[in-house]
This record gives structure tokens, C-alpha cells and sequence, in this order.
């Protein structure tokens, strides 16, 4: 444990950002107060898929052996056209070693985890926060109907329509970053069923649709919905049951258990965060409200927590408080900024025409894998340039 600087740190948002962000400081010996507007602690929720790298933050975190404990491993990704026939495949343990395997487990289950025995930090729920200033000696926040509370710092880990964002870009005399659609799908579907009998991440692509199922226990399946094209994928329910209405029977079975009554679907937009700056004065910003991200290579919750270990060791480093959220935006968005531009290929890999899609997928699909995972299977870095050291 390494004693952090003398102050007060605020974090709006107890999300996964601002939970793993608490849990970080507080290796650390490093107390904070977290903001979360909702009104307590929920199992809700369905599915995330961590990949390796999140795994090792989770690690630096202390809690990767409960997280895998209480998931389920991801050992191999199947990628197949409409018809199901098979384009390539990645062995994911190997890949990834046997030290930061990939996994998937339900979201809940992962905040509960993060939030435990988290010793130093004070959660304060139903604490929505409406107003966010900074200036050259703090930075404050006000949750009514109490008056503005001071902090030397305030962490924004709320979310793609982050009101803290909106202070940065309010205090460096811009516009805020908007949250827009993602280059594949604008919008997406995701569900929990039965297992229709797949026994490993598979997704499959169609000329208007993907669905991507993933076994979440002995029992049942996550499932994920969208367009492969750009666009929307539909808000009526009939356009998850048309247009995989032809795909191979395990897809056909899960969208028909998903739209059963009382099945856990859900429809909500895909969108993404391309912020110019992440930080303002005493303002900094972690996770989706910095830099979300489509899930097209599940790095929405990893680079949260990332940023959250980066985050706790430049505090405990000491410093000037001032500089501290531009020293965090130079170790991480590179970084970030990597896993957008893979992102962005790969959702252009999608669009190509099905019949050329699935000639050139053997070959590039291997190759766009291995370009988007490799960087992130080395540490993130607190301080580019020598390695990272979390507690």
C-alpha cells in the first residue's frame, strides 16, 4: 500500500468506472467519496464479456480470481456467415495466456465484486449530481437540495451523457463532446436464454444483421443483436425475428426465447464518446465518459478499468493536483485511441458486401484480431515510457 497525497477526491458515478476507481485509491491508502445517483446497489443487468486485458486490471485490482471464479471462461471465438458456415476461429486462451484469460459473467455480479470491503471509500446513493465547477484550487459539486461540496479533485465516471464532461468543455470555453452512433449499428438488442446448444463465443453475420451468443453458465446464453451494416437495429421486435429468421437453428432458437414473454430483452442505442479533451483544472474524466466505445471488441469495461488503476497510481505518485487529469489523458489515450481506430476498421470489415465479406474474412479476420488485441495484452501504463507498477 502506498500513502497518497493529502485531499479530497470526488467521483461521480459509481459505476464500473467509479467503483473500480475507489477500490484503486483505496489500495492505495487513498480515500474518496463517490456520487451514485441510483438508489442503492442492484443485481441487475445482464451479461459483460472481459477480455484479457481486463482481467489483468481486475488482477491489479485483487479480485481477478473471484471475477473468473464467477464467470464463465472464454476460450475460443467462432466467427461464421449468415448460413453458419465457419470463417475462422481464435483460440482466446492462447492467445491471451493463461495468466489474463478471457471472460464473461453477469454485470451485477462484477460490481458487487468491486465494491466490497472497499474500506476508504464513503458511497453516497440517490445522490444525483446537477451542477459541476472547477477553478485553480478545487473543483465542487452539488447534489440538491445541499449546497456545492469542494473536492481537490472530481473524477467524472458518469457515463456517456456525463455531466462532468460538459463542465470540461464548459470551462475550456467549448462544446462538449456528444454522444453519437457507432460506425456498425446505431442500435442493438441483448438478451439472456436458454443455451441453444453453443459451446463457445460465436457470432454470426448476416447482410443485414450480426448475433452474437455467449455462454454465460451451464445453462444459458447471452445474446447480442445488431445491424451489420450501419444503421439501426430495428426498435420493433420484428426486426429481431426477421432477419435472423434464416440464420442456423441455435441463432433462430435463442431469438425466439428472447421473445418470449418475460425474457430479458432489451433495445438501447450504441453509442460512442470521441472527447478532444478529458480533463479541465481540477475536472478529470474515466470510462464512457471519456472515451465509450462500441462493444465490438468488448473494451467499454476494460479501459474503465484501466483507467481506474492508471488513475489511483498517478494520484498516489504525488503532484500538483492541476496537472493531474492531463497526466492521465497523455498515459491513456493512446491507448484508447488504438482500440477506437480498431474499432472503426473493423466495423468497415463489416459493411463489405456479404459474398467478398466472407472470401476475405479467413484471411483478414485472423489478422484484424490480432491487431486490435495485441497492444492491449502489455500493461496499461501509468507513465508512458517506463512500466506500470500497480499495487
Amino acid at each position: 500500500m502506498t500513502p497518497g497525497r493529502v485531499g479530497a477526491i470526488g467521483v461521480v458515478g459509481g459505476g464500473i468506472a467509479g467503483s473500480a476507481l475507489a477500490r484503486a485509491l483505496s489500495l492505495r491508502g487513498v480515500a474518496c467519496t463517490v456520487l451514485e445517483r441510483s438508489s442503492g446497489p442492484s443485481a441487475e443487468g445482464l451479461k459483460i464479456n472481459l477480455p484479457g486485458n481486463a482481467v489483468r486490471a481486475l488482477a491489479a485490482l485483487g479480485v481477478a480470481d473471484e471475477t473468473m471464479d464467477r464467470g464463465i471462461r472464454v476460450r475460443r471465438r467462432e466467427y461464421r456467415n449468415g448460413a453458419g458456415r465457419l470463417l475462422f476461429a481464435v483460440d482466446e486462451e492462447r492467445f491471451w495466456g493463461s495468466g489474463q484469460p478471457s471472460v464473461c459473467l453477469r454485470r451485477g455480479i462484477l460490481l458487487e465484486v468491486l465494491r466490497r470491503d472497499v474500506a476508504l471509500a464513503d458511497v453516497r446513493w440517490a445522490a444525483p449530481v446537477d451542477e459541476v465547477t472547477t477553478s485553480t484550487s478545487g473543483a465542487s459539486v452539488r447534489v440538491p437540495p445541499a449546497g456545492p461540496e469542494r473536492f481537490d479533485l472530481v473524477v467524472g465516471a458518469d457515463g456517456v451523457r456525463s455531466r462532468v464532461r460538459a463542465a470540461i468543455a464548459a470551462a475550456a470555453g467549448g462544446p462538449a463532446a456528444p454522444a453519437q452512433g457507432s460506425l456498425m449499428t446505431e442500435t442493438s438488442w441483448r438478451f439472456v436464454v436458454a443455451n441453444p446448444g453453443v459451446d463457445c463465443w460465436t457470432v454470426w453475420s448476416g447482410s443485414r444483421g450480426t448475433l452474437l451468443l455467449i455462454p454465460v453458465d451451464d445453462a444459458h446464453v447471452y445474446g447480442y443483436a445488431s445491424a451489420t451494416r450501419g444503421g439501426p437495429a430495428g426498435s420493433g421486435r420484428d426486426w429481431l425475428r426477421t432477419t435472423f429468421a434464416a440464420f442456423p437453428a441455435p441463432v433462430v432458437e435463442a431469438t425466439v426465447a428472447a421473445l418470449a414473454p418475460g425474457a430479458e430483452l432489451y433495445h438501447s442505442p450504441v453509442d460512442e464518446v470521441r472527447g478532444r479533451r478529458w480533463n479541465a483544472g481540477r475536472l478529470v474524466l474515466i470510462g464512457d465518459a471519456a472515451h465509450a466505445v462500441a462493444p465490438v471488441w468488448a473494451q467499454g469495461a476494460a479501459l474503465a478499468l484501466e483507467d481506474a488503476v492508471v488513475l489511483a497510481a498517478l494520484v498516489a505518485a504525488g503532484g500538483d493536483w492541476s496537472r493531474l487529469g492531463s497526466d492521465l489523458e497523455r498515459a491513456r489515450r493512446p491507448r484508447v485511441e488504438h482500440v477506437q481506430r480498431m474499432t472503426d476498421r473493423m466495423s468497415r470489415i463489416a459493411r463489405v458486401p456479404p459474398l467478398l465479406r466472407d472470401l476475405t474474412a479467413p484471411s483478414v479476420g485472423p489478422r484484424a484480431y490480432a491487431s486490435a488485441y495485441a497492444p492491449l495484452r502489455e500493461p496499461a501504463d501509468p507513465s508512458p515510457g517506463r512500466p506500470a507498477h500497480p499495487s
